[in-house]
């Protein structure tokens, strides 16, 4: 997959609501989207002993990756490790499919057997757990409200309710404990794009008037539970 533009907003719930109306008529919803217009996000990130991605993350190293499986609306019938690489204000995001018995494997901190046919995102992965000692940090959780545009094909994401928690060994169960790690009435409105972005989306997200951010949500969940101050 390519590189391209990813930009990270802070915003208010109230700012966040006009948005929405705007996107509405301007833009479709994601058809993964349900009846309400949202689905639910659980990711599983990875870091080694010494906490590098969270410390490259908080200095701004470029270039810099990050490991995480995810899931969605709750459900372990697909399951996704995915690989996240930022370089020069680009992100890249590589994937695979794992099965529940690869994911448990990973969250217990067992490398997988070798095997050759593995995808090659899941083959670092593996490789890294050996040389790295990765191993489950925090679980992130958020509910998103998604729209897409072909042009540039961008995609517009306004992620709400974030919250984390420590209990990696519990990330598959239906219900997991979480604490919310934003500031009340703070939500995050992400934009991403190839080349351009539409004019016609720029103008009406009104994007410099916005509190723009450099830290992911992993970050902010991490920081949390090192601090216990909200973003």
């Amino acid at each position: 997959m390519d590189y391209r533009h990813e930009l990270k907003y802070v915003v208010t719930a109230a700012e966040l609501a006009l948005l929405e109306n705007r996107m509405k008529g301007l833009v479709r919803p994601d058809a993964h989207a349900g009846a309400d217009g949202m689905y639910h996000i659980r990711s599983l990130y990875f870091d080694d002993y010494y906490n590098s991605c969270y410390n490259e993350n908080e200095i701004g190293t470029d270039p810099r990756e990050k490991f995480r499986i995810r899931i969605y609306n709750e459900s372990a019938a697909r399951i996704n490790l995915e690989l996240k690489r930022k370089e020069h204000g680009m992100t890249q995001k590589l994937s695979c499919r794992l099965t529940e018995e690869q994911c448990r494997s990973l969250m217990a901190g067992r490398p997988l057997p070798p095997d050759s046919s593995y995808p090659p995102v899941l083959q670092k992965r593996n490789l890294q757990m050996r040389t790295r000692l990765l191993r489950p940090a925090v679980i992130v959780e958020y509910d998103r409200v998604p729209f897409v545009d072909p042009l540039g094909n961008t995609r517009i994401t306004m992620d709400l309710n974030i919250r984390s928690s420590n209990y990696c060994s519990r990330f598959l169960e239906k219900q997991v404990p979480m604490r919310p790690i934003m500031e009340k009435g703070k939500q995050i409105l992400e934009v991403k794009y190839d080349e351009f972005l539409p004019d016609y989306i720029y103008r009406n997200l009104q994007l410099e008037r916005l509190r723009q951010t450099a830290f992911s949500k992993y970050y902010l969940c991490r920081r949390y539970s090192f601090t216990g101050i909200p973003d």
